[in-house]
């Protein structure tokens, strides 16, 4: 709907989202202390229900006709804010990995921790395997924006979402098969912290990425909503993948590659 006005109210959902999400991080430190993870869970269970409660009400919204040009720009500058806190985020990471690595400690001496040569893993294996499923997802996903904004068939769309779920989820089987056979772990010096950390929380996002496109295939199913110029939900929706293929490229070259090449 192309008009000048905000037609939705103030929803109580962002606050009670973020609160929870602070939550679930602080109890997620507290359990990593004092080994006792009930707190965490139980407000990340808090969490996930809060959340789909805030997107059945987006849904309403945009069901009976709220989601004016207005609501539809705020909804993109909303994707954009977050996309980039989530890229500070990662930054913070990436900058515990390049401190670790250009000016570790006495305790350390070396980067990767001397003996431990184990710890380095064939970036041409699991990891290349996993750049060319991501890449590949990223061309499927930007093949059903396309399909989207020239009214392309259906059928084509359906089978662009599939390959792009299919390269999803052989990315998580293959992670979750190199985090099996690695001989090292989250509790093997800084390396491992680092290394498991900025994996498994890409694979999180992945994982989250995933369940974004599942929601938006249950909208492509049961609304009529659809068309070349309303689609925010998946526009953003695709704005998010890409996003995890660019932070996978940076751990590839930096956690991956730059590490097997370090003398």
């Amino acid at each position: 709907m192309f008009t000048p006005f905000h037609l939705v109210g103030l929803s109580p959902f962002p606050f009670f989202v973020s609160l929870l999400l602070g939550s679930v991080f602080f109890f997620g430190v507290f359990g990593l202390h004092y080994n006792s993870y009930f707190l965490f869970f139980l407000f990340f269970i808090f969490f996930i229900f809060v959340l789909l409660l805030w997107f059945g009400n987006v849904e309403y919204e945009s069901s009976v006709g709220s989601h004016s040009s207005v609501v539809s720009k705020g909804l993109r500058l909303g994707m954009l804010l977050f996309i980039t806190s989530e890229v500070l985020f990662f930054f913070s990471f990436f900058w515990s990995y390049f401190h670790n690595c250009w000016s570790p400690s006495v305790s350390i001496g070396t980067w990767p921790p001397y003996g431990c040569p184990s710890f380095v893993l064939d970036p041409f294996a699991i990891p290349l395997l996993n750049t060319v499923y991501l890449l590949s997802s990223g061309v499927s996903i930007t093949a059903c924006h396309q399909i989207i904004v020239n009214n392309g068939k259906r059928n084509w769309l359906i089978v662009s979402w599939y390959v792009t779920v299919l390269y999803g989820l052989l990315f998580l089987d293959f992670q979750l098969e190199e985090y099996m056979f690695t001989s090292f772990s989250i509790n093997s010096s800084v390396y491992g912290s680092v290394f498991f950390m900025l994996t498994g929380f890409h694979g999180f996002h992945v994982i989250i990425g995933l369940l974004l496109l599942f929601y938006w295939f249950l909208r492509l199913n049961y609304t009529v909503e659809f068309s070349s110029e309303q689609h925010v939900s998946f526009e953003i929706t695709a704005w998010y993948w890409h996003f995890v293929d660019v932070v996978w490229l940076f751990l590839f070259v930096v956690v991956y590659w730059y590490t097997s090449i370090i003398p």
